[in-house]
């Protein structure tokens, strides 16, 4: 009898545990640094993502991939047990070895608290067990992971200045203006330091993308997922583009961002921004058919993307739920070779949910 009496309170405190109010992402709030260089807690998700390509001392290419997500949870905010999952720490790494032939990966997520997860607010730093993503004083990122399965320790130093996204960081998602995140990026960083698969670990140097985004509710009802570059071109531009797709394959929203050599920032409509697929490579593991080559047009301009190997599909199932397609692409400009970046392809498998 008192187990079920303990039951019913429990319940009952369920029941009229208050859900939490998501904040929500609005138009003219100005970002302000090193503030939203930090956790915003209040919204529902959040990701910090670094992407980039590294040479080895022998001139071997490498991709790689890091990113830490935190998700505040529906859980009551006002309870205040230090065991309430309030927010959830995710980490996700990558390396793209044309050598080994596919993708090599690794996650882990947590709930934060007890020292062992964090991400802080004030500035980026960001913690999941031994997993690290701190911005130090002198303005560099240091990551710091490993694995079973891979190394990377890395210094990540800004040669550029923050790129704001969309309209001063407001970047729409949809026609309706609550679609939307906070978004901005830091093409052009140089990177040093150690990667590699487990037990080939070796001395790298390259050039690396950051995003930072945060949101509540980014996506619309209809949409299965995203196709995304960024990509750090070879004159010192940067280039970024996405488009949502709806569940019917069709283009629900697009925007692209070029910023020129001289600083230039050039923002592209979603009726001037266009994925065209050219090749589709299919998984074996998930039978999902990923456009690994394609052509993306903004404005009169076409960008050719193709990937360092195929097989960049990133399983994520056991940490965010999902199944994602994560890799290293070359890029030509109108057939000329131009540079370097990072291709997202989701919900191929089914459909995204944040």
């Amino acid at each position: 009898m008192r187990l079920l009496l303990l039951l019913l309170l429990f319940v009952a405190g369920l029941a009229q545990a208050a859900p939490p109010a998501f904040a929500p992402v609005t138009p003219g709030r100005p970002l302000v640094f090193p503030r939203d260089y930090g956790a915003h807690p209040d919204f529902r998700t959040e990701w910090w993502y670094v992407t980039g390509w590294l040479k080895t001392a022998a001139g071997k290419p490498l991709g790689f991939q890091v990113t830490f997500f935190r998700s505040r949870t529906e859980h009551d905010p006002a309870n205040p047990s230090a065991f309430a999952p309030h927010q959830l720490v995710i980490g996700h790494a990558a390396l793209s070895d044309p050598g080994h032939g596919r993708l090599v990966h690794d996650q882990r997520s947590s709930r934060a608290g007890f020292g062992l997860a964090w991400a802080k607010a004030g500035d980026l730093d960001l913690k999941l067990d031994d997993w690290r993503m701190v911005r130090a004083p002198d303005g560099s990122y240091r990551v710091a992971l490993k694995s079973s399965e891979l190394t990377l320790e890395l210094t990540l130093a800004p040669t550029q200045p923050v790129l704001p996204q969309g309209e001063g960081g407001y970047s729409r998602k949809g026609a309706a203006a609550r679609h939307a995140s906070y978004y901005y990026s830091l093409p052009h960083l140089a990177v040093t330091g150690v990667a590699g698969r487990a037990g080939a670990v070796e001395p790298v140097t390259g050039s690396a993308w950051f995003d930072h985004e945060w949101s509540s509710e980014a996506l619309q009802p209809e949409a299965s997922g995203w196709d995304w570059i960024g990509a750090n071109l070879d004159d010192g531009s940067a280039l970024m583009a996405f488009q949502i797709r709806a569940r019917d394959g069709g283009k629900l929203w697009a925007h692209a961002t070029v910023r020129g050599p001289d600083g230039k920032i050039t923002r592209y409509a979603p009726g001037q921004v266009g994925f065209s697929p050219q090749a589709r490579w299919k998984s074996p593991r998930t039978n999902a058919e990923y456009p690994v080559a394609t052509t993306i047009t903004t404005g009169a301009t076409r960008w050719q993307i193709s990937p360092l190997l195929q097989d960049q599909e990133l399983d994520s199932r056991r940490s965010t739920g999902a199944v994602y397609w994560e890799g290293a692409v070359s890029v030509a400009r109108d057939g000329v070779p131009a540079g370097r970046g990072y291709l997202e392809m989701t919900g191929y498998v089914r459909a995204m949910k944040l």
